[in-house]
């Protein structure tokens, strides 16, 4: 049975299916065009999941990887049985969901109906058994690029793979932005990695239209859903809210920062109030990379230290709010930072590229695409990604011998007990 057919959400007004229909024709323009040769990004081998049987009775559920949704789904590995597939499934309960978040959920699945693109994370088969959705995806065996710092890259990654994985996401809003619509959810977390090395950009329930009355406007002035957890990573025009409102290049804004937080380990703003982290933004201020000053050395002297050494988050620095939480605390307490890294050039000007004050100053998704910190990219192979990708190593089913001798973010021993799920396997939000 069909999800947008089942008789527990039918009081809900749902859009016309035929919104794929309209922009079938473009969309297919658009993957036709791209002669990108990055070839580890399309879909196929272990990412090929279209051909898998609707029967709940055909999947064995191996582990739980995640919750999201307000705690409302449940994502698993599970093994499609007649084929041996390892797929991920997320169950959600739709009796448990409020009328809005059924609207999102139908919104989600219309958006991945009309969506194709090797570079996002699509839900590829939707089916519903009484009153569960089941939504299919490939297995990211990676997990998110945010997984992997948390777990094999405290202190930052490598160019070559920051390269690689940034390359990925700016071919998806490359799409987006041409299809006519603004992510607003560009995170680490949302940055995910299969087996076979693609790069996906998931998060769509945070997707915007720039579509009005079939014209393309200019500006909108929706507030994505969950704000506050993505507050580190809005452009200051999203925060800002007044009448000039946001676009697309918002998202090239979002980008910058993934890129600060995949150099480091560290999420730019994260240990700020928000109301200091808004003044900042709205004020020009921006993160750097380590091996910058992010002030002036008369500047950063000139600021006022809280009295207490505990950030309040008015007047205060952004270096005391970022680096320090007690000038009291014990050595042991204070967050270490990595030692001093020197990054090339090409990565120093991408970053102050997307981190541009002015949306109007920071270039497009395609513009990014031929920035000279990308032509590593295409020489990339196979075996060159697994050399990218140590020390870390993929997920394997509970049956599955390990692949390597690192330890395996296996589901038999997760990386934390916690129920947060911003510390599960990927973020499922």
């Amino acid at each position: 049975m069909s999800f947008l057919d089942c008789s527990c959400i039918s009081h809900t007004q749902v859009q016309p299916l035929d919104i794929e229909e309209r922009y079938e024709d473009i969309s297919h323009q658009l993957l036709s065009c791209d002669s990108s040769e990055y070839t580890l990004q399309g879909p196929a081998g272990g990412d090929d999941i279209t051909g898998l049987s609707a029967e709940p009775a055909h999947y064995q559920l191996l582990c739980e990887l995640g919750r999201g949704f307000n705690n409302l789904s449940q994502v698993n590995m599970a093994r499609h049985i007649p084929t041996g597939q390892l797929v991920a499934v997320k169950q959600t309960n739709l009796d448990e969901c409020t009328e809005e978040e059924l609207l999102q959920l139908m919104n989600e699945v219309l958006l991945s109906r009309l969506f194709r693109h090797p570079n996002l994370l699509t839900f590829r088969l939707v089916f519903s058994s009484c009153c569960q959705l089941w939504v299919l995806t490939p297995l990211m065996a990676y997990g998110s690029a945010g997984t992997l710092l948390r777990t094999y890259f405290p202190d930052g990654m490598s160019e070559s793979l920051i390269a690689y994985l940034l390359y990925g996401v700016l071919k998806a809003l490359e799409y987006l932005h041409r299809m006519g619509y603004v992510h607003r959810g560009v995170k680490a977390s949302h940055i995910l990695l299969s087996g076979e090395g693609r790069v996906y950009l998931s998060g769509l329930h945070s997707v915007y239209s720039m579509m009005r009355e079939g014209k393309r406007m200019r500006a909108v002035f929706d507030m994505p859903h969950h704000s506050p957890a993505l507050l580190p990573w809005l452009s200051p025009e999203l925060l800002r809210q007044d009448l000039h409102g946001y676009g697309v290049k918002s998202d090239i804004y979002s980008l910058g920062i993934v890129a600060c937080e995949l150099v480091s380990g560290r999420v730019p703003f994260q240990d700020m109030p928000p109301t200091q982290m808004l003044l900042q933004k709205l004020r020009g201020s921006h993160c750097c990379l380590l091996d910058v000053a992010p002030f002036p050395l008369g500047e950063l002297g000139g600021l006022k230290v809280s009295r207490s050494g505990v950030d309040s988050g008015i007047g205060e620095s952004v270096a005391t709010g970022s680096m320090t939480h007690s000038a009291t605390a014990p050595p042991t307490d204070r967050p270490q930072s990595p030692a001093p890294k020197n990054h090339s050039a090409t990565l120093h000007n991408l970053v102050q590229l997307c981190l541009q004050q002015q949306p109007e100053r920071r270039p497009s998704a395609s513009t990014l695409l031929t920035h000279a910190f990308f032509k590593q990219v295409k020489r990339h192979t196979r075996d060159t990604f697994l050399s990218l990708m140590y020390p870390a190593v993929p997920l394997t089913s509970p049956e599955d011998p390990p692949v390597s001798c690192p330890p395996a973010l296996s589901c038999h021993t997760p990386t934390s007990t916690s129920t947060d799920t911003t510390e599960a396997v990927w973020d499922f939000s």
